[in-house]
């Protein structure tokens, strides 16, 4: 029975499988050959001291970050959460470096579109410093502390905050479809770096552009030079060659235009007569009348080109109809596509929007400068189709969750899901929040898609909208390891008899295996009681757990029959929870009977 590990993906293995794949004789008991490789590559290796590259103090080691794997695990939290049994949205508190590790099995290539708003590094913003060491207990001891700004005066101002954001970075694009896109909201101070590292990253070939957006308007008088009212939202694709092309939805009002409808879609009669142009040549109508001069007599300048317009006569593109003053010639204006979006954006809300959608939401002004709904929901409606994952691991105050529920309130079609990621950092007690009762970022961010639910469903009248969430935090494993008290070597072996942590529930452990598998935490669970004991039903059969201890041949048969009819599936127990080893060995055997093979344990 092989053992479940307590890590998430190993991502240098994943790295080596990728390169397996690609050059099998480079790989040798697991070990790149690089000079193999070199070979390989012929001529297109850089050996030059002096090249091309960005770099910092601290890149080499934010590069072993991303690739060093958590030993965390999400903890359910039900009592947070909003209609646990049927959403498929997920709200995550914990560091987003060791989310983004946990969530590396499960959604590895499953996400369509990221936005984030991480700090802009100002000087007065939070920045958090990882632990290369032990990241998970450097988080549980940072979100207790209140202050962590990187102040210009750190000496390490913009290492700080590429060492920061290089890592999620790395670990975000791997989460990306290969038609995923990541948008990241920045300002002046950082816009330089940011892309750099996106280059490094993504790509150079897939950086897609940068939006400015007019974040305010008017003020800033007491600026000593310019009073600058705009911030970028940088863009770049996973693989820009996969990349549909992006276009807007129409407004209800313009679509107002197309009246009309053949079997090629929408169009509007048109005039094909026009004011400048190149295209001069008779038109003869049905009654013979030719025109080619205007009143004045100047030629007249036709929408397309003569050999365009008989082609379009022919096709029934054209009609010519009877007015006051002659023929009037007009043509099918058919519906295009869809509108390109445009770089700036200056009608998207700005910061106060932003604030006044919060504010409208608690009564108070309980979050500084978030992000306006209008201009996430404008990203989601051309990025994104009917069914697609949209994460945020800066999520701040929650605005990406309210812009993918309204987006989808504002569609017939759109079913989209989010996964928020925030960091629970503490509030002071002077800030409005807290005076309010909100102890932490995280309480706010909750309870504004709570909110912002309700009244979208209360204004639209749409009930069968996902306005819930599941709410999971960051936490070391459930599973104990191996750290020996040697001075109580005893005491130390007795604990672990029953290798899963004292203070954690079944519930913990079974969305840690998902994990560890691979599936995603709004897999369908079925709990099933079977005397006394619990058996869960994961993904339809495919999976099949039991947690319990005193485990006998009955319970295993029982598993047996909610197995899937399609493949055969995994069966997972507790290692120490078997009536007997004879038991364990007898159960082996009878699921290898039935074709089970994969059969684990934690």
């Amino acid at each position: 029975m092989e053992k479940l590990d307590g890590k998430s993906m190993d991502i240098v293995k994943a790295n080596i499988e990728a390169l397996k794949q690609l050059f099998p004789e480079v790989v040798t008991e697991e070990k790149i050959d690089f000079e193999k490789l070199k070979l390989i590559l012929g001529e297109e290796i850089e050996t030059r001291n002096e090249k091309y590259e960005f770099t910092w103090h601290g890149k080499t080691q934010a590069m072993k970050l991303a690739q060093t794997p958590s030993t965390g695990t999400l903890r359910p939290d039900k009592a947070s959460s909003k209609n646990w049994a049927t959403t498929e949205n997920l709200y995550i508190e914990g560091d987003n470096l060791e989310v983004l590790k946990l969530l590396q099995k499960s959604y590895f290539g499953k996400i369509k579109m990221i936005y984030i708003d991480p700090p802009y590094n100002t000087g007065k913003d939070f920045v958090y410093k990882d632990d290369f060491r032990d990241n998970i207990k450097n988080y549980k001891e940072i979100t207790q502390q209140t202050t962590k700004a990187n102040t210009e005066t750190s000496g390490r101002f913009h290492t700080d905050w590429l060492n920061m954001m290089y890592p999620r970075l790395k670990l975000a694009r791997n989460l990306l479809r290969e038609d995923g896109v990541i948008l990241i909201s920045i300002n002046d101070s950082e816009i330089t770096n940011l892309k750099k590292l996106c280059e490094e990253i993504f790509g150079e070939e897939n950086h897609i552009c940068d939006f400015v957006w007019q974040n305010k308007k008017g003020g800033g008088n007491d600026s000593k030079f310019i009073a600058v009212e705009h911030e970028y939202i940088v863009v770049f694709a996973k693989n820009l060659n996969v990349l549909p092309p992006f276009f807007e939805a129409y407004s209800e009002e313009y679509l107002k235009r197309y009246k009309e409808e053949d079997e090629k879609g929408k169009f509007y009669w048109d005039t094909f007569k026009r004011k400048s142009g190149k295209q001069y040549y008779p038109i003869t109508c049905p009654d013979g009348t030719v025109l080619e001069y205007d009143e004045y007599g100047n030629k007249i300048s036709w929408l397309r080109s003569q050999d365009r317009f008989y082609k379009d006569l022919e096709e029934g593109e054209i009609r010519f109809v009877k007015t006051e003053n002659g023929w009037s010639v007009q043509f099918k204006q058919r519906l295009p596509k869809g509108k390109k979006p445009r770089s700036i954006l200056d009608d998207k809300g700005n910061t106060s929007t932003g604030a006044e959608e919060v504010f409208n939401l608690f009564n108070r002004h309980v979050f500084s400068n978030p992000k306006p709904v209008e201009l996430i929901k404008y990203f989601i409606e051309f990025l994104t189709d009917d069914n697609d994952i949209i994460l945020d691991f800066f999520s701040g105050s929650a605005t990406t969750a309210h812009s993918v529920i309204l987006s989808n309130a504002k569609s017939t079609s759109r079913k989209n899901k989010f996964i928020l990621v925030q960091l629970p950092e503490i509030l002071k007690e002077n800030d409005e929040a807290y005076k309010a009762g909100y102890k932490n970022i995280c309480e706010i961010g909750k309870e504004r898609i709570r909110r912002a639910g309700e009244k979208i469903v209360q204004e639209t009248g749409k009930t069968d909208l996902d306005i819930g969430f599941k709410v999971f935090k960051l936490d070391s494993s459930n599973v104990k390891t191996w750290d020996p008290d040697f001075d109580n070597l005893e005491q130390t072996l007795f604990d672990l008899q029953d290798n899963i942590k004292e203070d954690r529930t079944k519930e913990d452990l079974l969305y840690e295996i998902l994990l560890k598998i691979g599936l995603p935490l709004t897999t369908p669970i079925e709990e099933i009681d079977y005397n006394g004991k619990t058996i869960y039903n994961v993904a339809y059969g495919s999976v099949l757990v039991c947690l319990e201890d005193d485990i006998d041949l009955d319970i295993v048969q029982e598993m047996l029959k909610y197995q899937s009819e399609h493949m055969p599936p995994k069966v997972i127990f507790k290692e120490s929870g078997f009536i007997s080893d004879a038991v364990k060995t007898n159960a082996i055997q009878t699921l290898k009977k039935h074709g089970i093979t994969d059969v684990r344990s934690v």
